[in-house]
């Protein structure tokens, strides 16, 4: 079938849809900027049908191109007949092609080709021919000892090897056995002998077994990381009795071979002959094949799944142009303090040592104090990973010794901060400071706007995702840049503040194009206008075309260049001012007067009605941010680590990470407790994503803790069963509740005193 119309079938999408996108992703336009500023030429194709278009056209045009390979091959061996070459060309996925080219294929000297060279493909044909002939008189005729067939023994065994290769690679019999095990088979995992204890992580597995074809994701990856790691051994059953799921598919090559319970004398040595290729060929096969096939479709689920986390994550709500001070929180290496201004521009940076074994509480906090009010601080901007909650503590006490100061703190993940701390960028961008210092300045920014800091970290880097190294490299590296360029291009750049990292993910634009933009600004001062774009060095029409819509230029000198509204489109703006006699800066922001003019008195042959409707709907609001308005939980106190926890404890969270089995929610206790599935609403939930996602602030309750595995089951039912709940293990329970040591004041007085107490 030809592409265009398979992609059509596939997405449920007209051919003259399919084409046109192809035509533009061909002539080098990306996804946000068709999705968002072609829409009359796609008929409304939006963002995601445009990246499924997108997987599927490379996916076929891969195919063609093995398809074509393949052709090349068998007909040098002279071996491409009609029939072969039209099941080729109705092939419609990469394994039914390998199988069809499986004979053809060049190998490895096969037992069954030594037969062939041996002269005995002439008996194994007319025992399949006559079969009244008698096996071992049949033989007879080729025992040569040169060719090293000694006896009768030998001739039938090569001959047997040659009709069980065949069977091997019978591209439809194969297809059939192996779609058959798939809805039958049964995977199972058992622990390797004497590694119980080094394999207590995957203690789950230890005895397990289900339908194959029903694992999820998430445990068939477990699986095979265990079995990566020699500590479980996978086995599948054909089916749930195994021993007729056999019998019934060695049935099902004799009938290949057309054996029959005639009595013939060649009859019973066929039938054992198939019974060898379902055993020692077939089923071989087919149990590689589909625990790879369980194998890709787990890693496209968890890559599918990263890829969601990390869409949530990017587009978290910022908290915006603040002044912001980031505090890396470390126990004897210290707390690392940055403090940077609303436009993320670095302003100090220090390092305290509040906590032990230099317990320099008082001396700390007033470090801070300063600090804020040196830089007017807004927000506090707190890592999550040691010593956090401590830190946190350190700030609260800080803002009650000094409740004037006005600042607001926030805990958020550090996931990915040293990882930037330590790259080139960070180097080039601080030369002379500290790597330690640099993930302080990290955590400072991605408060103030997730995106704009977390696209300088590697996607992988920043720990959404569940077995993200199990999985494909190449395709998890393209899923989650796919990602960055759509959450990048949706939300906009400022072009006069935005970074080289940010800037190259915007649509048409490249590293060398965005250091050259940079380089420009620095150079020029800042852009007053999106048509100084051109004078970029090597940013050229077409990169203008793809990039101008999504860059923003505020307080330029023209409003629009700071909306979503492409220069292209300034005409149908012009239009408007004609027509209604006003100013741009009087019609722009004028929601109410925008909204009663009819998008289809300023449609044209080249701006169609879902431009203008978009067009319009962005004068309402030019450069709305699609992101959500910021918001920040609060850890309860005196709730720091699992040995805090209580069985039916309340506590406030935020959403880490969202996978096809729950939720993972941060709760201030440096390790993620997880509500599964089942405990994420009172109603059945079926994907976890359509209750929560990454960054969410969520109510939960204490259901289980297992100090030793570091598990935390929590709940988000309002009604729970009492049943429910799974207390500590009396072992499991301290005798008493030490509170952690706290440095007495030394300077600050009586009254400072008071407001360490916790």
């Amino acid at each position: 079938m030809d592409i265009i119309e398979r992609i059509s079938q596939e997405l449920s999408i007209r051919t003259q849809q399919t084409a046109a996108a192809i035509a533009l992703l061909d002539e080098g336009a990306t996804v946000p900027f068709i999705a968002r500023y072609r829409k009359e030429v796609t008929g409304g194709l939006d963002d995601t049908q445009l990246r499924h278009l997108e997987e599927r056209l490379g996916y076929l045009r891969e195919l063609n191109d093995r398809r074509d390979t393949i052709l090349d091959s068998i007909r040098q061996q002279g071996k491409l007949t009609p029939e072969l070459e039209q099941a080729i060309l109705a092939a419609e996925t990469k394994t039914l092609l390998e199988d069809l080219y499986l004979p053809y294929k060049p190998k490895r000297r096969t037992k069954a080709q030594i037969a062939r060279e041996a002269g005995l493909e002439p008996l194994a044909d007319a025992l399949l021919a006559d079969r009244s002939l008698i096996p071992s008189d049949a033989a007879l005729a080729y025992i040569d000892a040169e060719k090293g067939v000694p006896d009768t023994a030998a001739a039938l065994d090569g001959a047997r090897q040659i009709l069980m290769e065949r069977l091997a690679e019978d591209a439809e019999l194969l297809s059939l056995l192996r779609e058959r095990i798939w809805q039958n088979g049964i995977l199972q995992a058992q622990v390797v002998s004497d590694k119980q204890s080094e394999a207590s992580k995957f203690r789950d597995y230890f005895d397990y077994s289900e339908a194959i074809k029903k694992i999820p994701s998430h445990r068939a990856l477990a699986l095979f990381r265990g079995r990566h790691e020699d500590m479980l051994i996978l086995n599948l059953k054909p089916g749930e009795n195994e021993q007729d799921e056999h019998l019934l598919c060695s049935q099902f090559v004799s009938q290949r071979l057309q054996v029959s319970d005639t009595q013939r004398p060649a009859d019973a040595w066929l039938a054992e002959t198939a019974r060898y290729a379902w055993k020692i060929k077939l089923f071989t096969r087919i149990d590689m094949d589909l625990k790879q096939r369980l194998r890709e479709a787990a890693e496209l689920e968890a890559i599918r799944v990263f890829a969601s986390n990390l869409r949530d994550l990017l587009l978290a709500a910022p908290a915006g142009p603040k002044v912001t001070m980031g505090l890396d929180p470390g126990i004897r290496t210290g707390v690392k303090v940055a403090v940077v201004d609303a436009t993320g521009k670095l302003l100090a940076t220090d390092t305290i040592y509040p906590h032990a074994p230099k317990n320099q509480w008082d001396q700390s906090i007033a470090s801070l104090a300063k600090l804020v009010r040196d830089h007017q601080v807004n927000l506090v901007s707190i890592g999550n990973g040691t010593a956090s909650r401590e830190t946190e503590q350190l700030v609260t006490d800080l803002m009650k010794t000094w409740p004037d100061l006005g600042i607001q703190k926030i805990m958020v993940s550090e996931a990915g901060a040293s990882v930037y701390s330590a790259s080139e960028l960070a180097a080039r961008e601080f030369p002379q400071l500290d790597v330690s210092l640099r993930g302080a300045v990290s955590i400072a920014r991605r408060l103030q706007d997730p995106l704009a800091e977390l696209v300088k970290i590697e996607p992988k880097a920043i720990g959404v995702g569940q077995y993200q190294h199990d999985v494909n490299q190449l395709q998890l590296a393209r899923m989650l840049d796919s990602v960055v360029e759509d959450c990048v291009n949706a939300v906009g750049v400022d072009i006069n503040t935005a970074s080289v990292e940010l800037l190259k993910q915007v649509s048409g634009l490249n590293n060398s194009i965005s250091e050259n933009i940079v380089a420009f600004r620095d150079t020029h001062g800042r852009f007053s206008n999106r048509q100084q774009l051109k004078k970029v060095p090597r940013l050229g029409d077409k990169a203008f075309e793809q990039s101008a819509g999504f860059l923003r230029v505020m307080d330029g000198d023209n409003p629009l260049d700071a909306s979503a509204v492409h220069p292209e489109a300034y005409p149908v703006v012009n239009a408007i001012l004609d027509d209604t006699g006003l100013s741009i800066r009087d019609l722009i922001g004028q929601s109410q007067f925008v909204r009663s003019l009819n998008p289809a008195n300023y449609t044209s042959d080249s701006f169609g009605l879902p431009t203008v409707t978009d067009i319009l709907h962005e004068l309402e609001k030019p450069g709305r941010d699609p992101r959500p308005e910021f918001k920040s939980v609060q850890f309860r106190e005196g709730v720091e680590k699992i040995s805090d926890l209580e069985i039916g404890m309340s506590l406030d969270g935020v959403v880490t990470n969202v996978a096809n089995f729950g939720a993972f929610v941060d709760i201030g206790v440096h390790q993620d407790g997880l509500v599964h599935i089942s405990h994420l609403s009172d109603q059945f939930v079926s994907d976890p994503r359509s209750v929560v996602k990454t960054g969410d602030m969520v109510k939960v309750k204490v259901l289980e803790v297992d100090a030793e595995r570091k598990r935390i089951s929590l709940t988000m039912k309002t009604a729970i069963d009492k049943s429910e709940f799974v207390a500590k293990p009396k072992e499991a329970r301290p005798q008493q509740k030490i509170k952690p040591s706290k440095p007495q004041p030394t300077t600050l007085g009586d009254a400072f005193a008071k407001a360490l107490k916790r």
